[in-house]
Protein backbone atom coordinates (compact mmCIF):
# COMPACT_ATOMS: atom_id res chain seq x y z
CA UNK A 1 0.00 0.00 0.00
CA UNK A 2 2.67 2.88 -1.29
CA UNK A 3 1.45 6.26 -1.97
CA UNK A 4 3.54 9.29 -2.70
CA UNK A 5 1.93 12.69 -2.34
CA UNK A 6 4.64 15.28 -4.22
CA UNK A 7 3.30 18.74 -3.87
CA UNK A 8 3.64 21.89 -6.10
CA UNK A 9 2.60 25.36 -6.07
CA UNK A 10 1.24 27.38 -8.95
CA UNK A 11 -1.33 30.29 -9.40
CA UNK A 12 -2.62 30.35 -5.64
CA UNK A 13 -3.15 26.55 -5.74
CA UNK A 14 -1.12 23.65 -4.08
CA UNK A 15 -1.12 20.97 -6.40
CA UNK A 16 -0.94 17.64 -4.94
CA UNK A 17 -0.26 14.50 -7.32
CA UNK A 18 -1.31 11.61 -6.05
CA UNK A 19 0.28 8.83 -7.05
CA UNK A 20 -0.23 5.12 -5.72
CA UNK A 21 -3.16 3.12 -3.68
CA UNK A 22 -5.48 4.91 -1.93
CA UNK A 23 -7.42 2.37 0.34
CA UNK A 24 -7.88 1.82 4.29
CA UNK A 25 -4.28 1.84 4.81
CA UNK A 26 -2.74 4.91 3.06
CA UNK A 27 -5.65 7.69 3.24
CA UNK A 28 -4.88 8.88 6.50
CA UNK A 29 -1.66 9.80 4.75
CA UNK A 30 -3.51 11.53 2.41
CA UNK A 31 -5.98 13.45 4.54
CA UNK A 32 -3.13 14.60 6.84
CA UNK A 33 -1.35 16.01 3.68
CA UNK A 34 -4.79 17.51 2.56
CA UNK A 35 -5.16 19.11 6.63
CA UNK A 36 -1.58 20.53 6.87
CA UNK A 37 -1.98 22.30 3.69
CA UNK A 38 -5.08 23.94 5.22
CA UNK A 39 -3.49 24.67 8.73
CA UNK A 40 -0.76 26.01 6.63
CA UNK A 41 -3.12 28.73 5.03
CA UNK A 42 -3.49 26.80 1.39
CA UNK A 43 -7.31 27.02 0.58
CA UNK A 44 -7.35 26.20 -2.75
CA UNK A 45 -6.35 23.23 -3.55
CA UNK A 46 -6.31 20.72 -6.98
CA UNK A 47 -5.53 16.76 -6.54
CA UNK A 48 -4.65 15.41 -9.30
CA UNK A 49 -5.85 11.97 -9.13
CA UNK A 50 -4.37 10.28 -12.91
CA UNK A 51 -1.53 8.40 -10.86
CA UNK A 52 -3.61 6.24 -8.51
CA UNK A 53 -3.71 2.53 -9.26
CA UNK A 54 -6.22 1.84 -6.47
CA UNK A 55 -9.21 3.68 -5.28
CA UNK A 56 -11.59 3.00 -3.16
CA UNK A 57 -14.67 4.04 -0.54
CA UNK A 58 -12.02 5.63 1.73
CA UNK A 59 -10.58 7.74 -0.37
CA UNK A 60 -14.08 9.45 -1.19
CA UNK A 61 -14.48 9.73 2.56
CA UNK A 62 -10.97 11.68 2.48
CA UNK A 63 -12.04 13.58 -0.33
CA UNK A 64 -15.33 14.73 1.05
CA UNK A 65 -13.80 15.73 4.39
CA UNK A 66 -11.00 17.62 2.86
CA UNK A 67 -13.80 19.67 0.34
CA UNK A 68 -15.99 20.15 3.70
CA UNK A 69 -12.61 21.26 5.29
CA UNK A 70 -11.58 23.82 2.63
CA UNK A 71 -15.13 25.37 2.20
CA UNK A 72 -15.46 26.07 5.57
CA UNK A 73 -12.35 28.45 5.28
CA UNK A 74 -14.15 29.78 1.64
CA UNK A 75 -11.63 27.56 -0.27
CA UNK A 76 -12.00 25.07 -2.92
CA UNK A 77 -10.94 21.74 -4.19
CA UNK A 78 -10.81 20.52 -7.49
CA UNK A 79 -10.21 17.48 -8.89
CA UNK A 80 -7.86 16.26 -11.98
CA UNK A 81 -9.04 12.81 -13.35
CA UNK A 82 -9.01 11.10 -16.86
CA UNK A 83 -9.23 7.28 -15.51
CA UNK A 84 -12.47 5.51 -15.34
CA UNK A 85 -11.14 3.16 -13.49
CA UNK A 86 -10.96 6.31 -10.75
CA UNK A 87 -13.96 8.54 -11.43
CA UNK A 88 -16.74 5.54 -11.34
CA UNK A 89 -17.00 5.57 -7.68
CA UNK A 90 -17.83 9.07 -7.98
CA UNK A 91 -20.12 8.64 -10.53
CA UNK A 92 -21.81 5.75 -8.25
CA UNK A 93 -22.39 7.58 -5.44
CA UNK A 94 -23.06 11.26 -7.05
CA UNK A 95 -19.89 13.06 -5.89
CA UNK A 96 -18.81 13.55 -9.31
CA UNK A 97 -21.80 16.41 -8.98
CA UNK A 98 -20.24 17.48 -5.76
CA UNK A 99 -16.77 17.81 -6.86
CA UNK A 100 -15.07 19.83 -9.64
CA UNK A 101 -13.44 17.25 -12.14
CA UNK A 102 -11.31 18.51 -14.89
CA UNK A 103 -9.02 16.32 -17.35
CA UNK A 104 -6.13 18.77 -16.30
CA UNK A 105 -4.00 20.62 -14.10
CA UNK A 106 -4.20 23.51 -16.30
CA UNK A 107 -7.90 23.12 -17.09
CA UNK A 108 -8.71 23.23 -13.69
CA UNK A 109 -6.80 26.66 -13.06
CA UNK A 110 -8.33 28.54 -15.79
CA UNK A 111 -12.07 26.73 -14.67
CA UNK A 112 -10.84 28.22 -10.76
CA UNK A 113 -10.52 31.71 -12.62
CA UNK A 114 -13.64 32.04 -13.98
CA UNK A 115 -15.23 31.20 -11.00
CA UNK A 116 -13.48 32.82 -8.50
CA UNK A 117 -11.41 29.91 -7.36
Amino acid sequence: MELSLPTRYEDGFAIIEVVGEVDVYSAPELRKCISDLVDEGYIHLILDLNGIRFFDSTGLGVLAGGLKRVRSRRGSLRLVCTSERVLRPFRITGLHKVFAIHASTEEAIRAAGRKGA
